[in-house]
């Protein structure tokens, strides 16, 4: 198969939402109408063993929500879907941001009954800074849940967003009896099942066709004929280059966890979202059937399989054809790297890969040399514009428990900051270790991680600290003496860059008075 026609039947999206909209649980039955699996697990659960197959990491199980970014792969009717499970609590926003630059387009699961959620409008705003193509999927119709005309009214209001719909629920909670298709003309009665795939519908080309009262009775029947007249007075046409452009979003409604909506959505996703896309890199747009391969890191993880301490890259294939066993030119090193151990994912579960193609993701194995943001080319120096690591808002010293395991302790540190779940600042003076992050469940996350992958037991104790300011200063006498005589504040980050680790932000404003010749950063990438 051609190169132009890999691209065509390449769908690549991330499922986002507010932590338990039901975004783990659609994920799974996706999966499931996929092929993909066989059971959908629960999310969860203390009587069922088997858990949500995108949530594999041990301390995932025990909570029951989504800590780190679960990559999964699947056909459906002939078209080859990457999905990027992420994570929704907000603890883990960045790993969310990060996995939004890989992907083409979005699916938002919005919760009938809360409506839209903090987290929601924060992962709105960065696809509307990318213009992501974003579809909503209202869920938990089988709920008593809110008037679906203040959902959307809603979501146009909170997220700054067009909406249309395109699918309409035949009441909701105990009386819920499905929905119907505007999309694609078709009526689909709700029967609960969690495992049962959904039937296709029963095709229906005009709204008055009498065989609706027949299936929902006549005044479920007139209600749904008032809802759909409505809808199209007020409502422009679904315009699907409004969608591609992220002007509008078009807006499904089901029940996840009883597979309701789920077939619906996902035959309307392959027919309207894109294939892969152009991609910005600071020189130039690479366009996805250029011949040449390139892509990039957007994401590490160390120890997918605890008992080989293997570190995995993922990375987003944006044009040419990768092959495994063919040597790349990693653009930030300035040097040849060869990767003989090419996988693809269905979550933990890998197959080794010869060949992807622009919109694939896939993990390579690696012993350090790859970084979050990092270009592999066939040649060419070009760097994709990645996300770049914030200032943090909670602060932490490292405290070693067991001085025995020092070397495991910097080697678990090390490698879990890699993955940008967290990030790691030393300090100049006597080398003490500060995590930062966006929230505090991340602490109890490596906590974990560090005793159960790397057998390193350590506390955090709180310090008083405002911001993480990356330093740079265009004369490189003032940077110096500007260490110098804030050295006691002074730290580096994982890559070795220098960062002053400010207390309050009226004493940082009066340091950056002070010191004019400093320019203070809250990202890395200056």
């Amino acid at each position: 198969m051609s190169l132009k026609e890999e691209i065509a039947k390449r769908r690549t999206f991330g499922i986002i939402s507010h932590p338990d909209a039901g975004k783990t649980t659609l994920t799974e039955k996706l999966l499931l109408f996929g092929g993909a699996i066989q059971t959908a697990g629960a999310v969860k659960s203390n009587k069922i063993k088997m858990h949500a197959r995108s949530d594999w990491m041990e301390i995932e199980k025990q909570r029951g929500i989504s800590v780190a970014t679960s990559v999964m792969g699947f056909n459906y009717n002939g078209i080859k879907i990457n999905l990027l499970d992420t994570p929704g609590h907000q603890d883990f926003a960045e790993d969310t941001y990060r996995t939004l630059s890989a992907v083409d387009s979005v699916v938002m699961v919005i919760d009938c009954v809360k409506g839209v959620e903090i987290q929601t409008e924060k992962l709105m705003e960065v696809c509307r800074m990318r213009k992501t193509p974003v579809i909503c999927f209202i869920n938990k119709l089988d709920r008593e849940g809110r008037d679906p005309y203040d959902l959307l009214d809603e979501i146009e209001a909170k997220l700054d967003i067009k909406v249309r719909p395109l699918s309409w629920p035949i009441s909701m909670g105990k009386t819920f009896k499905g929905v119907y298709s505007l999309f694609g003309k078709s009526l689909h009665l709700f029967q609960p099942s969690k495992n049962k795939i959904e039937n296709k519908g029963l095709n229906i080309e005009d709204i008055n066709d009498p065989r609706i009262d027949e299936q929902i009775g006549a005044n479920d029947a007139a209600q749904i004929r008032e809802d759909v007249e409505l809808i199209e007075g007020v409502y422009p046409e679904f315009d699907v280059n409004e969608y591609l452009a992220g002007n509008i979003a078009p807006v499904f409604f089901g029940s996840a966890v009883n597979n309701f909506g789920v077939r619906e959505l996902l035959d309307s996703f392959i027919k309207l979202a894109p294939p892969p896309k152009a991609r910005e890199t600071e020189e130039r747009i690479i366009e996805p059937n250029e011949t040449k391969f390139s892509g990039f890191v957007f994401k590490i993880h160390a120890n997918m399989d605890p008992n080989h301490r293997n570190r995995i890259a993922f990375i987003r294939i944006c044009s040419g054809k990768f092959e495994r066993g063919k040597t790349y030119h990693h653009v930030r090193a300035d040097k040849k790297i060869r990767f003989s151990n090419v996988t693809a994912f269905m979550a933990q579960e890998k197959e080794l890969v010869d060949e992807a193609w622009p919109g694939d993701i896939v993990g390579l194995y690696d012993t350090g040399n790859l970084k979050i943001g990092d270009t592999l080319t066939e040649g060419e120096k070009v760097t994709y514009k990645g996300i770049p690591s914030f200032s943090p808002e909670i602060f932490k010293e490292v405290v070693n428990k067991d001085a025995m395991k020092t070397k495991q302790l910097d080697k678990g540190l090390n490698q879990l900051m890699e993955e940008g779940v967290a990030q790691l600042f030393t300090y100049e003076l006597g080398s003490r270790k500060v995590v930062g992050t966006v929230g505090a469940l991340q602490f109890e996350v490596i906590q974990h991680r560090l005793k159960h992958e790397y057998g390193a037991t350590c506390d955090f104790m709180s310090m008083n600290l405002y911001k993480a300011c990356w330093i740079s200063s265009k004369d490189k006498k003032k940077l110096n003496e500007f260490v110098d005589s804030k050295f006691r504040h002074i730290a580096k980050d994982k890559d070795g860059k220098l960062v002053f680790m400010a207390e309050s932000r009226s004493w940082l404003t009066m340091v950056q008075d002070n010191f004019p010749d400093i320019e203070f950063h809250f990202t890395s990438e200056f």
